[in-house]
Order: C-alpha cells, then sequence, then structure tokens
C-alpha cells in the first residue's frame, strides 16, 4: 500500500490530462462507432455481441423472434398501395346510433363520436341513399334534405314524413339507426326497409332493360345509371344491416347465412367490406375452416390489408400451438416450424397495425368503436379489439403467445416511419387523424410505440461527456483537480487500507513478514 501511495504522490497534473483525454477519446470513437452501428441495422453492437455470443456462454439461450421473412412480399404490398396513407373507411361493424350509441350516452353522460366521425357519416349517407333524380319522388326528395340535417330529431321527424307518402326504404333505414332503442325495434324497421328496397331495385331493374324509355322520358342517360347504382346501395346497406341485427341477437348461423347471400348477390360491392362482418361471425361459431376458406381469398397481395384480415390469420396460426406454448420451454429447445409461422403471423398484423395488442391484452382500455375507421392506426385497433377479444380469449393460450411475442416486431423496424418490412412505412398522419375521430376528452390515443435507445449507447454517451468533462477542468484547473483527484482515490481504497490494517493487527508479524516476501 505504501508503494501505491507514492506512485499516485508522484503523478503531476499533465498524467491526469492525458489520462481524461484519452478517455474521452475512446468513449467517443465507441459512441461514434454504436450510432452508426444503431442507424444500420437497428440494434446496439455491444448488445448483440453480449447477446449472442457471451450469453450462450451462460447457459442462457436467446429466445428472440425470428426475423427472416419473405420482404419480396411486402415490397410487391408497399408498391401496389395506391390509396391514400390517411384514408378513412367506413367501419364494417359499426354500432347503431339509436341502439347502441345514444343507450351509451344515457348511461355515462358522454358523447362516444366525435363531430368529424358524424360528419363523415352524414357524407355516407348522401352518397349511398341520394341521386340527381330524387326530386322526381316526393319521399326520396324529403329524405334527401333529411341526410343533410344536422338535428337528429329533425331528421326522425322528415322520416316520418317521407313514410307518410309511400314506403320508402331510406326513411326506414334512418329511423331504424337513430330512433329505435333496442336492435329488436331496429331489426323490425330493417325488415319493412327490405321490402322497399327490394321494389325499388326491381323497378330500377326494369327501367335499365327500358333504357330508351327512361332517357327519352328524363332528357339525361346518367340519371339512371345513378338511380339503379343508389337502389343497389340502398338493398345491399339494409340486408347488411338486417344480418348484423341477426348476429346481435344471437342467430349467428342465420347473419352467416344472409352475408354469404349477399356477397354472392353483389360480388362487386366490396366498398362495405361484408368479409370483415363474416370472419367475425364465423370465429362466433368457431368454424375456423371457413374462416381460412374467407382468408384464402381476401388476405391477398393484391387486395388493401385490414386489423381483422392481419389479426385472424394469426390468431388461426396461433391455435395451432398456442395451448402447448411455453416461453421457457421455447428458449431451450427453440422455436418450432408451427410456432415460427404464428410468431411471424402475429409480427406481420402487429406492424400493420402495432396499436391492436395492448387492447387485447387488456393493457388498455376500450370504448366503443367509430363509425369511421383509420387503417393502421388506434381507431380501427378499437373497432377490431371491441369485437374480437372474446375470440382471442376463446383460444386457449393464444393471449399468452400474442404476449411473448409481440414487442418483437419492434425490433424488427428501427425506423417504421421510413422504411416498413412487410408493409409500407408507418403513415406519419395516423395521430392527427385518429384525434379526430375518437374521443379524446376520454380516451388517450394511442401512438406508435417510439424505439428507445439501446442502453449502451446510453452508457458510452454519459462516459463520452464525463471524461470529456474531467478533461475540460483538469486542464483549466491542474492543481485544483488533482487535490480532487487523490481525494477520490483516497477514499476509493479507504475500505481497503481499512482491512489490510486489520489483517495485519490480526496476523503474526512473522507471517505477515513471510507473505509480504512472498
Amino acid at each position: 500500500m505504501l508503494t501505491v501511495c507514492m506512485f499516485l504522490n508522484t503523478l503531476t497534473p499533465k498524467f491526469y490530462v492525458a489520462l481524461t483525454g484519452t478517455s474521452s477519446l475512446i468513449s467517443g470513437l465507441i459512441l461514434i462507432f454504436e450510432w452508426w452501428y444503431f442507424r444500420k441495422y437497428g440494434t446496439s453492437f455491444i448488445e448483440q455481441v453480449s447477446v449472442s455470443h457471451l450469453r450462450p456462454l451462460l447457459g442462457g439461450v436467446d429466445n428472440s423472434s425470428p426475423t427472416n421473412s419473405n420482404t419480396s412480399n411486402g415490397d410487391a404490398d408497399s408498391n401496389r398501395q395506391s390509396v391514400s396513407e390517411c384514408k378513412v373507411w367506413r367501419n364494417p361493424l359499426n354500432l347503431f346510433r339509436g341502439a347502441e350509441y345514444n343507450r351509451y350516452t344515457w348511461v355515462t353522460g358522454r358523447e362516444p363520436l366525435t363531430y368529424y366521425d358524424m360528419n363523415l357519416s352524414a357524407q355516407d349517407h348522401q352518397t349511398f341513399f341520394t341521386c340527381d333524380s330524387d326530386h322526381l319522388r316526393p319521399a326520396d326528395a324529403i329524405m334527401q334534405k333529411a341526410w343533410r340535417e344536422r338535428n337528429p330529431q329533425a331528421r326522425i321527424s322528415a322520416a316520418h314524413e317521407a313514410l307518410e307518402l309511400e314506403d320508402c326504404a331510406t326513411a326506414y333505414i334512418l329511423l331504424a339507426e337513430e330512433e329505435a332503442t333496442t336492435i329488436v325495434e331496429a331489426e323490425k324497421l330493417f325488415k319493412q326497409a327490405v321490402k322497399a328496397g327490394e321494389g325499388c331495385y326491381r323497378r330500377s331493374q326494369q327501367l335499365q332493360h327500358h333504357g330508351a324509355q327512361y332517357e327519352a322520358q328524363h332528357n339525361t342517360p346518367a340519371l339512371k345509371h345513378l338511380h339503379i347504382r343508389r337502389d343497389t346501395n340502398v338493398l345491399v346497406y339494409i340486408k347488411r344491416r338486417l344480418a348484423m341485427c341477426s348476429r346481435k341477437l344471437g342467430r349467428t348461423r342465420e347473419a352467416v347465412k344472409m352475408m354469404r347471400d349477399l356477397m354472392k348477390e353483389f360480388p362487386l360491392l366490396s366498398m362495405f367490406n361484408i368479409h370483415e362482418n363474416l370472419l367475425e361471425s364465423l370465429l362466433e361459431l368457431q368454424n375456423y375452416a371457413d374462416v381460412q376458406a374467407v382468408l384464402a381469398k381476401y388476405d391477398d397481395i393484391s387486395l388493401p390489408k385490414s386489423a381483422t384480415i392481419c389479426y385472424t390469420a394469426a390468431l388461426l396460426k396461433a391455435r395451432a400451438v398456442s395451448d402447448k406454448f411455453s416461453p421457457e420451454a421455447a428458449s431451450r429447445r427453440g422455436l418450432s416450424t408451427a410456432e415460427m409461422n404464428a410468431v411471424e403471423a402475429i409480427h406481420r398484423a402487429v406492424e400493420f397495425n402495432p396499436h391492436v395488442p395492448k387492447y387485447l391484452l387488456e393493457m388498455k382500455s376500450l370504448i366503443l368503436p367509430p363509425e369511421h375507421i383509420l387503417k393502421r392506426g388506434d381507431s380501427e385497433a378499437i373497432a377490431y379489439a371491441f369485437f374480437h377479444l372474446q375470440h382471442w380469449k376463446r383460444v386457449e393460450g393464444a393471449l399468452n403467445l400474442l404476449h411473448c411475442t409481440w414487442e418483437g416486431t419492434f425490433r424488427m423496424i428501427p425506423y417504421p416511419l421510413e422504411k416498413g418490412h412487410l408493409f409500407y412505412p408507418y403513415p406519419i398522419c395516423t395521430e392527427t387523424a385518429d384525434r379526430e375521430l375518437l374521443p379524446t376528452v376520454f380516451h388517450e390515443v394511442s401512438v406508435y410505440p417510439k424505439k428507445e435507445l439501446p442502453f449502451f449507447i446510453l452508457f458510452t454517451a454519459g462516459l463520452c461527456s464525463f471524461t470529456a468533462m474531467l478533461a475540460l477542468l483538469t486542464h483549466q484547473f491542474p492543481e485544483l483537480m488533482g487535490v480532487f483527484a487523490k481525494a477520490f482515490l483516497s477514499t476509493l481504497f479507504a475500505p481497503l487500507n481499512f482491512i489490510m490494517e486489520k489483517v495485519e493487527s490480526i496476523l503474526p508479524s512473522s507471517l505477515w513478514h513471510q507473505l509480504t516476501r512472498i
């Protein structure tokens, strides 16, 4: 110890300047290399080396999820993406205003729908249920004004006024959606609407076959096509909502049949996304073979994706392995082929919409889904989890597998806003649009999980900054820093000196002399 003290006393301030300067330089070089490696590969080099090489030597096995996937599919999907990034879509499973949304308001005093969402619905109604020839029929003329009315009571009064003139399908739709306070009442009104709608549709088809006479009567060929399209939209909407009523009332098999018939009768009307209603109903019946058949048709690279498509595909693959999946067993033996496929499907779903797992795992509370959703956004995640959480709970171990693997997706996508893995980059505008669709008064909008910097980069940056500060202080105040350094080292070695003194006092001097000579 005397030798150590003599050595420390002989050190000059220049030595401390050189020491801290060298440490700062080395730390800076490590920081630069770590940052470059993280920017290029999305992970820390030191962390990767520790996990890949040191952990196996210590008896551990890396059970991180696989990252090798078919990226060519993602590139092709990105090339085929022709729609706007933040296009708002009609929610295929939207609730009934009178029987569900309004009941929520009566009980809680909260408004589940935003003005922006309801305004989009008003635009949809005008697009689907009106046309330029409505002035030719008095009831349709009244309903054309009703769909533009902002006051709900005024809309309902206009619908009753239209029904006094004739059986108007769109008037029944409005009453079923907004005035009916139960699903049973809504179903009765939709059954009346389907009769009126089928009558209008048949007349439109007859007019199509007698086109010359129709065009001569109205002096325009365009109105004929608009009238036919409107009547088709009305009939499809009514039948779809009737099927949803059956599903809500527990007649799921009847709902499935109605949806299948509707898809066969109008195969080109994909804007209603009836296949998503069908998937949910088939999952309720636990008819997984038919679910797989529907996915085989709609989970195609050339078709738009949705959370329902991606997460249902993940659920089916998870179902094959989730009942026997154990993280501890998987870490020891590695993932089997079936488990690998399930994990890859979960990663694909999470990349498409990263907000869904928190709702499925009940880490975040659900609210009523909006009438419109933004694909890959929080609004779509709420709409999916609201109806599909029960299906994940029904599959034993599926939520456990999701819990163990979903966060691994973010290791594959270091910069999701700049470059995707299987899909196009995550849209930057999603958060802003979701804040317009969701009631932010009592709901915190979920944003894309930000990737945190690895610990080693933060540690290296701190070490580099600390040593650079020491070098600067030592250069400016060499004597003072020398005093501080000696005091710090003395304090650091004080416990060791105390132990050595105790050992000297206990051991015989002759034995201690022999040990020091050795």
